[in-house]
């Protein structure tokens, strides 16, 4: 018995250090009206919804350029295209105008609003391109345009105060208006895409498609696109940027089939069968615009516009402008590489980086001019003198 007592005073002394935990006082839930926006479903697909919201409060930047001889209906079918009169009848000249000695460039900016979505369109226009008598070199403006841009955005990147969003003038579309003759291209075609192909993303357009006849119009095309494949002609969307398997049967279903795309371009309206229709009126009926019976229109805004508008701004930024930049800060205007870090150092202000930048160099030339020179050092003797 006296040997159990210790082990009862024990169990006493933890009895009174340890109390009994008693029950929390209820707390009255908050009703669900009250904040009920966290109440929500929470996942991580949400995020798509964080990104509309702010894509469409800074809303979107595209640039489309029109190239081709005058009289193929450029501006009418941008216009068509946007649903909006973005491209002004002007442009074009007429028979009172004298035609441009050379191509002028004429950007005209829009923005267009639709369903809560902004968007900046500008159209550049290239009235006098393909019109004289001898075209030879007439894509130099246009390619110096698009470089232009392309400078432009480099050097608000590189700046050290640059603005948190750098206004976007680079060209992310040129359509190129094939005129339907119904042969082969002009070798002023070819040239032009063989040159411009490699800083812009060209997209072949058949003009006034309604002039031939089903079966030529499918013999002509099938002659561009053995004539584009034969020169070496990239158009988009180019075969080496398909990213996966999905994107490259899409794209080659574009390529073979649809590419060039024959088009007709009408801002005018037509009743047919008890509906306002964009056309055009013949003697023997109106061809429907967005009819694919007549022509291709239809699918060309949606692949445009529906489902390659983004991947026509990526492959702008990620392959033309990054190949524009990555050859411009390469070359630099053919400096050698001190003087250029020296040029863009002094550029930015930074005289003590370029102090200590010449002083390197210096001692680099003293180095290479004489072997037995260490930078300016005491020579050890455990490396020979």
């Amino acid at each position: 018995m006296s040997k159990g007592l210790p082990e009862a005073r024990t169990d006493a002394a933890m009895s009174e250090l340890v109390p009994e935990p008693r029950p929390k006082p209820a707390v009255p839930m908050k009703p669900v009206s009250i904040n009920s926006n966290l109440l929500g479903y929470i996942g991580i697909d949400t995020i798509i919804e964080q990104m509309r919201k702010k894509t469409m409060k800074t809303g979107f930047d595209f640039n489309i350029m029109v190239v081709g001889q005058s009289g193929l209906g450029k501006s009418t079918l941008v216009n068509t295209l946007f649903k909006s009169q973005v491209s002004r009848k002007a442009s074009s000249w007429n028979r009172e105008e004298k035609i441009p000695k050379t191509v002028e460039i004429k950007a005209i900016g829009h923005v267009i609003e639709e369903g809560g979505v902004k968007m900046k369109l500008t159209v550049i226009d290239t009235p006098g391109f393909g019109d004289q008598i001898n075209n030879e070199n007439c894509w130099e403006p246009i390619e110096k345009y698009i470089n232009e841009q392309y400078e432009k955005f480099l050097k608000e990147e590189v700046n050290i105060a640059r603005k948190k969003r750098i206004p976007d003038t680079r060209v992310h579309c040129c359509l190129y208006f094939i005129s339907p003759t119904g042969h082969s291209l002009r070798p002023l075609d070819l040239e032009f895409m063989k040159h411009l192909s490699k800083v812009v993303n060209i997209i072949p357009v058949i003009a006034k498609a309604d002039t031939m006849t089903l079966e030529e119009k499918s013999e002509f095309k099938q002659r561009v696109r053995k004539e584009l494949e034969v020169n070496g002609i990239e158009f988009y969307p180019q075969k080496e940027f398909d990213e996966d398997l999905e994107d490259k049967t899409e794209n080659d279903k574009i390529r073979q089939e649809s590419m060039p795309f024959a088009v007709v371009g009408s801002d005018k309206e037509y009743q047919v069968n008890g509906k306002r229709v964009l056309g055009r009126k013949t003697p023997w009926g109106i061809i429907e615009v967005e009819n694919l019976n007549h022509c291709e229109f239809a699918l060309l805004r949606d692949f445009v516009i529906r489902t390659h508008l983004q991947d026509l701004k990526e492959v702008t930024h990620n392959i033309h402008y990054e190949t524009y930049r990555a050859k411009r800060l390469n070359d630099n205007g053919g400096l050698p590489p001190n003087k250029k870090l020296c040029t863009s150092l002094k550029r930015s202000g930074e005289g003590f980086i370029l102090k200590c930048w010449e002083q390197v160099s210096h001692r680099q030339l003293v180095l290479t001019s004489d072997p037995s020179t260490n930078w300016g050092c005491k020579s050890s003797s455990r490396t020979g003198g």
